[in-house]
């Protein structure tokens, strides 16, 4: 029983696990294992600096972004809310223009300030206009999502063609791993962090997934987890976007994959989603590096025409699949109204009569 219920998280940890090791060795630069063993300094100076910092920020960002969206759309009480529908990927890239536009010798570290900031304030905003939309269609709420990004992103390329920093923002605007070295990946080691306190309240982020009232009555803080989610969803967002930029439709496929064959609670999907994303996005940069090798593509690309598909295809089903949901619960209402209707009937009559009736 036990094996059984942990066979899935089993097999995505091996397939991680194998991918891993091998990417270490794609690349432009021809690595093999028996010049490591003897101890090539150029082979080893290639996998400490590049190709491990690689894998490492690959790991980060996939873990990252879909516990980021996984938490998003428990909050929100809709699957198609992700860091990409809910405006947070355009806020961070806003943040990191006006970091360049007001401190333009600033490190890393210093963009990475802005970009928390603006994030964290964006998708605040995105959630708290959501919920005043009285009627919240599954469609309706990550439209309004995408189009305060696009007014976002509207403001971020204005002020950029403005100021002439276009060329400087285009590096956080398409993501890739490319730039990826020893000395200015580490921002995305904060995912860690986050992610752990993410698993710590995990049964919190169901609770107020079920309603302000709900919340209230088991006596956990609404606004307070509630913040403190969209605040944890931002800043890895956040974390991804300086050092990596912008990859789109990792946390909206990756929890909506898991949750159809694990459910819809945290904790029990919480591991899957955190595997699979891990284990998407290393295979979306393998194709990367290989498809045109020995030149790459952008991962945003290779994540871009995937994710698309698969979230027509996820979009049909859920739409199909609450018809039919509607359907089943509008029957079941009915055949309850009348068996409610019958036994009414029924206790008026006598003993030998309700009898009789029954059979």
């Amino acid at each position: 029983m036990i094996l059984r219920k942990y066979r899935s998280t089993s097999i995505l940890a091996i397939l991680l696990l194998i991918l891993s090791v091998c990417s270490l060795f794609v690349g432009v630069l021809r690595m093999d294992i028996s010049s490591l063993a003897a101890g090539d300094t150029q082979q080893i100076g290639i996998l400490l600096i590049s190709r491990l910092p690689r894998l490492l920020a690959i790991l980060c960002t996939g873990v990252g972004m879909s516990i980021a969206g996984l938490i998003m759309q428990q909050l929100c009480m809709n699957k198609f809310v992700s860091p990409t529908t809910g405006a947070t990927i355009s806020s961070a890239q806003l943040g990191i223009l006006v970091a360049l536009l007001f401190m333009p010798k600033s490190t890393l570290w210093g963009r990475a300030v802005f970009a928390f900031l603006f994030a964290v304030l964006g998708t605040w905003i995105f959630v708290w206009f959501i919920q005043r939309i009285p009627f919240k269609n599954i469609v309706m709420v990550p439209l309004v999502g995408m189009m305060f990004g696009n007014v976002i992103g509207g403001i971020t390329s204005f002020l950029a063609y403005k100021f002439e920093m276009t060329q400087a923002l285009s590096t956080w605007l398409v993501g890739h791993f490319s730039l990826v070295l020893k000395g200015r990946y580490e921002i995305v080691y904060m995912i860690v962090p986050l992610v752990i306190l993410a698993i710590i309240f995990a049964n919190h982020f169901n609770i107020v997934g079920m309603g302000k009232d709900f919340s209230k009555n088991l006596g956990v803080p609404y606004n307070f987890i509630l913040f403190l989610g969209l605040t944890i969803t931002a800043m890895i967002t956040a974390s991804v976007v300086v050092v990596v930029g912008s990859i789109s439709y990792i946390g909206l496929i990756v929890p909506n994959i898991v949750s159809i064959f694990k459910g819809d609670k945290i904790r029990g999907t919480m591991a899957d989603t955190a595997l699979f994303g891990a284990l998407f996005v290393l295979v979306c940069d393998i194709i990367s590096r290989i498809v045109i090798a020995p030149y790459e593509l952008p991962i945003e690309l290779i994540v871009g025409i995937l994710g698309s598909i698969i979230f027509i295809g996820m979009l049909l089903y859920r739409l199909n699949y609450g018809r039919k949901a509607v359907g089943t619960v509008r029957r079941k209402k009915k055949i309850n109204s009348y068996l409610a209707e019958k036994n009414s009937e029924i206790s008026h009559l006598s003993p030998e009569k309700q009898q009789s009736s029954i059979y």
